[in-house]
C-alpha cells in the first residue's frame, strides 16, 4: 500500500470517531484548507538551559592563576583595611581629652536647701508643709531644714524635750506624712534641734555644753534618724563641738553609713567667725556641713571673694546664704533679691535659703512673716488696683528667676561642683569663673553698690584655663545686656544693684 493511501485512511479513522471524541470546533464550518478534528502543534526547537558549573568544573576554574590572585589581593585589601580602622579609633582615643572624674557627692551637695523655721507661718502647720511640697518642688531644692519645733521652755533645760513636737506646730504623724512625701521627690529632711531655741544662748550657756544637754541631743538624733530623717542642725558648732559628748553624737547620726546607703547629715551653724575658723571648722569637727554668715558680715567685695578664695577648695562641706545662719530672710538683709539669688546659687558650696526668698518674701519685725501663696493665679473677685497688679508681677519674677537658677544649678557641672576661679573683687562688686573639664563655662558678675561698675577681668595664669574674647549672656537683670546677647569680655558695665550669668563653650 501506497503512503497516500495510508494517510487517507487515518484520515477516514479520525473522522469516524464517536462524537463524545471528537473535538469541539464550534457551530461554524472549518476554516478554507482545514479538516475538521486536526490538530495543528508547533514543536519548539531544543532549548538549551544553564544549570551552572559542577563542582568539578569550579574547583577547576577556581585554581586557575588569575582567580587565586584575585582572591589574594581582596583578602590582602580586607585586612589592611580592618587593621587601618583599628589604627584610627586608637589614635582617636588616645588623642582624645580624658574626661575628669566626677568628684563624690552627698546629697546636700545637689542642689539648694531650704529652710522652714516657723511651720505655722509657712503653711499652718505641719500638714500645710506636706500640701505644699509640689510647688516646693518646682523650686529643685534638694533638702528642707525643719524647726526647731521641739518642746522646751525659754532658757530652762530641765523642760528640754527633744522627741516632743510643739502642738502648735504639727503631730508627729504630719512629719511622718511629711517625710515619705518628701523622699518620694526625691528632697531630703533635716530637723533643727537647737535645744534652746527660744533663747539667747543656743545651748543654754555661752561657755560649756552641759553633758546632760549634749544626751539628749544625742539620743533624739538616734530617735528621729530612726523615724526617717535624713539629718540633724545644731547651731554654735565652735562651743558644740568642743564638748567631750561631741563625737558620740557624731556617732548617732553618721556611724551606720555604708557605701549604698544615703549618708545621714550633721549640719552645724557657724556665727561671727573668721574665715580661717570657718575653714578650721569645716576640716576639724566632722561634721558634713558647715553653715556661715560669712556673706552677712563681709560685706565689701574683697572680703567676699577672699572667702571665696579659701573656701571654694572645700566647697562640697561649706554652706553659703545671706541671713540663712540667723534664720532670717533675704529681705531683712536686701532688697537686690534677684542678685543675691545670683550669687548663691552660682558660687561653689551649697545654697541654703530661707522659705520665702524666691519670691523676696517681706520680712518686718520679730515676728515670723506669713509665706504668700497663689501668686502666680489672678486674684477671683473684683479686679485687683494697679498697685496690687505690679507687685504680683514682681513677686512671679522673682519666683521665675529663682527656679531658672535652682534647675541651671542641677544640670550644669560647672555650676555644681566646678572649679572656681577669681576674676574680679572692688569695695561692691565681685566677679568669678566657675568650670568644670569639657562642660560648657560661667562667668558670674554682680555689683551691689549704688553706682555703675566696670569690671574688667583678670584670670590668674592656670594650665588649660583662659577667657574667650566674647560671651553670650545666659540671664542679666541689667536691661543693657540683653539675654543670648554676645558680650565682649574685655570689660562689664554693671548698672548699680544689678546682677549677669555670662556663659562660653569649652573649647579645648
Amino acid at each position: 500500500m501506497s503512503k497516500d493511501t495510508e494517510i487517507d485512511m487515518k484520515e477516514v479513522e479520525l473522522n469516524e470517531m464517536d462524537p463524545e471524541k471528537q473535538p469541539m470546533t464550534g457551530d461554524g464550518q472549518a476554516a478554507a484548507g482545514e479538516k475538521n478534528g486536526s490538530v495543528k502543534l508547533k514543536v519548539p526547537e531544543d532549548e538549551v538551559t544553564f544549570t551552572g558549573l559542577s563542582k568539578d568544573e569550579l574547583m577547576k576554574v577556581a585554581g586557575t592563576p588569575g582567580w587565586v590572585r584575585t582572591r589574594w589581593v581582596l583578602l590582602v585589601l580586607f585586612w589592611l583595611g580592618w587593621v587601618g580602622m583599628l589604627a584610627g579609633a586608637i589614635v582617636i582615643i588616645v588623642q582624645a581629652p580624658r574626661c575628669k572624674p566626677i568628684p563624690d557627692m552627698s546629697w546636700w551637695n545637689e542642689g539648694p536647701l531650704y529652710q522652714i523655721s516657723d511651720v505655722e507661718a509657712f503653711s499652718e502647720g505641719m500638714e500645710g508643709v506636706v500640701a505644699k511640697l509640689d510647688e516646693i518642688n518646682q523650686l529643685k531644692v534638694k533638702g528642707l531644714v525643719l524647726g526647731p519645733f521641739h518642746t522646751v521652755q525659754k532658757d530652762q533645760p530641765a523642760t528640754l524635750d527633744l522627741k516632743e513636737i510643739d502642738p502648735i506646730q504639727g503631730k508627729k504623724e504630719a512629719l511622718s506624712a511629711l517625710l515619705e512625701k518628701a523622699h518620694k521627690k526625691g528632697m531630703s529632711v533635716v530637723l533643727d534641734l537647737t535645744p534652746n531655741y527660744p533663747g539667747q544662748a543656743p545651748w543654754f550657756s555661752t561657755a560649756a555644753i552641759d553633758d546632760e544637754v549634749m544626751d539628749k541631743v544625742k539620743a533624739a538624733a538616734e530617735y528621729w534618724i530612726g523615724e526617717g530623717i535624713d539629718g540633724i542642725k545644731i547651731s554654735d558648732l565652735s562651743l558644740a563641738s568642743k564638748s567631750v559628748e561631741w563625737s558620740k553624737l557624731l556617732a548617732a547620726v553618721q556611724g551606720n553609713r555604708t557605701d549604698d546607703s544615703k549618708k545621714k547629715a550633721v549640719m552645724g551653724v557657724v556665727k561671727n567667725a573668721s574665715t580661717a575658723e570657718v575653714s578650721h571648722l569645716a576640716n576639724a569637727t566632722g561634721v558634713d556641713l558647715v553653715l556661715s554668715d560669712l556673706l552677712s558680715t563681709n560685706g565689701a567685695g574683697k572680703e567676699r571673694i577672699r572667702a571665696m578664695d579659701v573656701l571654694n577648695t572645700m566647697q562640697m562641706s561649706v554652706g553659703w546664704g545671706l541671713g540663712a545662719a540667723q534664720k532670717d530672710h533675704l529681705s531683712r538683709s536686701t532688697d537686690m533679691i534677684q542678685l543675691y539669688q545670683l550669687l548663691l546659687l552660682t558660687m561653689p558650696g551649697t545654697p541654703v535659703f530661707t522659705y520665702g526668698d524666691e519670691i523676696g518674701l517681706n520680712a518686718q519685725g520679730a515676728e515670723s512673716p506669713k509665706m504668700v501663696w497663689g501668686i502666680e493665679k489672678e486674684p477671683e473677685g473684683s479686679p485687683a488696683n494697679e498697685t496690687a497688679k505690679a507687685e504680683r508681677e514682681k513677686l512671679v519674677s522673682k519666683r521665675n528667676w529663682f527656679k531658672s537658677l535652682s534647675e541651671m544649678r542641677g544640670k550644669e557641672r560647672s555650676l555644681l561642683h566646678g572649679d572656681y576661679y577669681s576674676l574680679y573683687s572692688a569695695d561692691s562688686s565681685i566677679a568669678f569663673l566657675r568650670l568644670w573639664d569639657q562642660s560648657d563655662r560661667y562667668i558670674t558678675a554682680v555689683n551691689w553698690g549704688t553706682t555703675t561698675e566696670k569690671l574688667t577681668f583678670t584670670l590668674t595664669p592656670t594650665e588649660g584655663v583662659e577667657l574667650p574674647e566674647k560671651a553670650k549672656v545666659k540671664l542679666s537683670t541689667d536691661e543693657n545686656l540683653k539675654v543670648d546677647s554676645s558680650v565682649s569680655l574685655d570689660s562689664i558695665t554693671l548698672g548699680p544693684g544689678q546682677a549677669v550669668l555670662l556663659q562660653f563653650p569649652y573649647t579645648g
